[in-house]
């Protein structure tokens, strides 16, 4: 019982994850028919832009204050929420750049010009984060505190629960926008059929800004609430976007809920196999993900043929 409610809180936890940036692979899928290679810098830039103002609400409380090694009162009462708040915020400012300069004179064309354009967009945005922040790692305190909580003997760190629960409720958020509002409404509209769309008045360009908007946003965020765990770091990113891309292939790329399934699958899958043997786990991964594309081409939950990348 111990090792099985020790799997199922880390798997949950860091699935939150792939499924919050998987999401934001499908959203942008679905409304613009490209994705954002530079996610995974993305997560990154989130995490340190949220460093950067906890470090700067710690400065302004008084005292010294190491950039390296940010104290626990960094993180206490609503500095770390406010700091996911700017993060979320400026990525999202830069997803309407990365929209504007890389996606936009392509989309609609022949060919795959904007998956070069995004890894490119995506290799600055690391150039000028390393520039500005340097390579090495920065540890970040979890707003909770380090404590590890004990349940029926296995240990759970609050930054796990704080992680599964802000996810569950940006997701189900999400989900409600997207189905309940003139707005969600749209951008479902577009992602169908944008010249229908556009017939029926709707603003396509509006609504795949907002949807590279989204998606970043959703980026930084999550890179935010994994550094507590991980630590900061601008090479962060990579693995979280490759597996969260993973498990929207596996749920399918134009199924939100299906990416969000994928993601919590991963996750629950990479925890139990690093409980086996650690070296086994990224094989695992990726072997179910060949099977299952072998199986299904378009995902578990997807139903239209998908441009291979």
């Amino acid at each position: 019982m111990t090792t099985l409610i020790q799997v199922l809180v880390s798997g949950l936890a860091i699935g939150g994850v792939y499924a919050l940036i998987a999401m934001s692979f499908s959203i942008t899928f679905t409304t613009t028919k490209t994705l954002n290679f530079a996610q995974g810098e993305f997560v990154a830039v989130g995490a340190f832009l949220g460093v950067t103002m906890l470090y700067v609400l710690a400065r302004m409380g008084g005292g010294e204050v190491s950039f390296a090694s940010l104290p626990p009162a960094a993180s206490a009462g609503l500095n770390y929420p406010a700091a996911a708040l700017v993060a979320g915020l400026v990525l999202g400012a830069l997803g309407l750049l990365l929209f504007a300069v890389a996606v936009r004179p392509f989309a609609g064309k022949a060919g795959m010009n904007w998956v070069m354009s995004t890894i490119g967009f995506g290799i600055i945005v690391q150039s000028l984060g390393l520039a500005v922040w340097g390579p090495a790692p920065v540890n970040v305190p979890s707003p909770f505190g380090d404590d590890v909580i004990r349940v029926a003997g296995a240990g759970i760190r609050p930054q796990e629960i704080l992680i599964l629960v802000v996810a569950v409720l940006l997701m189900l958020g999400l989900d409600r926008v997207m189905r309940g509002t003139r707005i969600g409404k749209a951008m479902r509209a577009v992602a169908a059929n944008p010249q229908a769309a556009s017939l029926m008045g709707i603003n396509v360009a509006a609504m795949m800004l907002g949807a590279y908007a989204l998606s970043s946003l959703l980026a930084g965020i999550g890179g935010l609430l994994v550094a507590p765990i991980a630590s900061a770091s601008l090479f962060l990113g990579m693995g979280i976007a490759l597996k969260a891309f993973s498990g929207a292939i596996v749920g399918g790329l134009d199924n939100p809920r299906g990416c969000i399934a994928g993601g919590f699958a991963l996750g629950l899958l990479e925890s139990g196999v690093a409980l086996w043997s650690a070296e086994w786990r990224e094989i695992v991964i990726f072997l179910l993900i060949i099977v299952v594309l072998a199986v299904r081409p378009n995902g578990l939950f997807g139903a239209r043929s998908l441009d291979k990348v």
